[in-house]
Parts: structure tokens; sequence; C-alpha cells
């Protein structure tokens, strides 16, 4: 039942480990990284324009950053980072929580993660989800040239978000119908903006605090769209 996101876990796994191969210049691994920043700032705009009704996204920010604050959600991320990075120097710590905590938002922000775990859970088809470890894992390659280790634990998260859904896949499909998963990529899309802007370094967006507002997107999806 779960051979989709575990599939996908270890392209994870696989694409950092290449990536963690290519021991580049400083230069270089710093331009990697900011056409990474650019990338992911381009894919958010996508993501984030795709919606006919823009309250909603900025309802769901507004809300959910209130209760991700409240809550320290961005500080218990990089508390896990740290915990899972080990015994590093505060520079490598820094990076690898970085490099933990982007990865983990780009691969399991998105409606490709939801409707490939609710597949997989519903009607046993894993093609969504390999199509998405294809895609996933080859970005952990250039994600891990840059960011080193933390990319590669990115795939527990992605292991546990997805996995969850496709287990309760029959609980959770009513909630993600076409507005809910439309209002949940908007969203989505907006957070990887604030990704993209982190990585290039122009600002420090706490794009962890705003996590719960993609559960109040589909939410507030069932009022309207």
């Amino acid at each position: 039942m779960l051979w989709g996101t575990i599939v996908n876990a270890c392209a994870i796994v696989v694409g950092s480990a290449i990536g963690m191969l290519f021991h580049l210049r400083e230069d270089i691994r710093l331009t990697i990284m900011q056409g990474l920043g650019l990338v992911t700032i381009v894919l958010g705009m996508k993501m984030g324009l795709d919606h006919g009704n823009i309250l909603i996204p900025i309802a769901s920010l507004v809300i959910g950053g209130f209760i991700g604050e409240s809550l320290k959600l961005e500080a218990r991320l990089a508390a896990l980072g740290k915990w899972l990075g080990g015994r590093r120097s505060a520079g490598e710590a820094n990076q690898f929580i970085q490099g933990f905590v982007t990865a983990s938002l780009v691969f399991c922000v998105g409606a490709m993660a939801v409707i490939g775990a609710l597949e997989g859970g519903l009607k046993g088809s894993h093609d969504t989800l390999y199509t998405k470890a294809m895609l996933d894992g080859v970005s952990s390659i250039f994600f891990a040239t840059s960011f080193g280790v933390g990319v590669l634990f990115s795939a527990i998260p992605v292991l546990v978000y997805q996995g969850t859904i496709t287990l309760f896949a029959s609980f959770l499909e009513p909630f993600f119908d076409a507005s809910a998963l439309q209002a949940m990529g908007a969203t989505g899309g907006m957070l990887i903006i604030g990704i993209g802007i982190n990585i290039l370094g122009i600002g420090k967006i706490s794009v962890g605090n705003l996590l719960p507002s993609l559960i109040i997107a589909v939410i507030l999806s069932m009022f309207g769209s």
C-alpha cells in the first residue's frame, strides 16, 4: 500500500547521496544555490497564482501564521534538524537545518503529494508518486550539492506525511476535493516563494511557522472557493 511513498523517500535518499558526491568550490555552490532560489520562487509564483479567490490563501496565511507562531513550529523544526544533524559546528548545523527544512517543504507542499498518496490508499495505484519520486530524486541531487546531508533526511517527513495520508485515505478523501487541492496548492506556492527568498538571502521568512496555513486553506475551501 505504501510502495509509492517508500519509492519516493528512497529516490530522495539516492538523489541526495549522489549530490553529496560533488565537492564543489564555494563560489560554484553559491551560484547553484542562487539558481535554485530563483527556480523555487518561479515555481511558487506559478502555484500561488493558480487560484480564483486570493482571499483564501491570504486568510490561510494570516490564521496559519498566528497558529504556527504560537506553537513555535519553526524553532521545533530547527531543533529536529539539529538533533538529526548530530554533533556539528554552528555553520554545518545551520546548513543542515536549512537543507532539511527547505527540502522537506518543497517535497511535501503541493497537490501531487496529496493526490498520489490518496490514489495509493484508495486504488492501490502508485503512478503519481512514482512520477513524483523521479522529480524529487533529480531535485534532491541539486539541493544536496548546496545544502548537503540535510536534504537526505527530508525523506523522513515525506515518508511520514504521504504515508499517513495513504493509510487514512478513506477518511481524508472527502476533505481533499478539487477546490481544497487548489487552495492548498496556491497557499503552498506562497510558502515556496518564502523558501526561495530565504535561499537567496533576501530576507528571513519563518516558513515553518506558516505551515498550519495549508490545513487552514483546506478548511476555508469548504466554505467557498
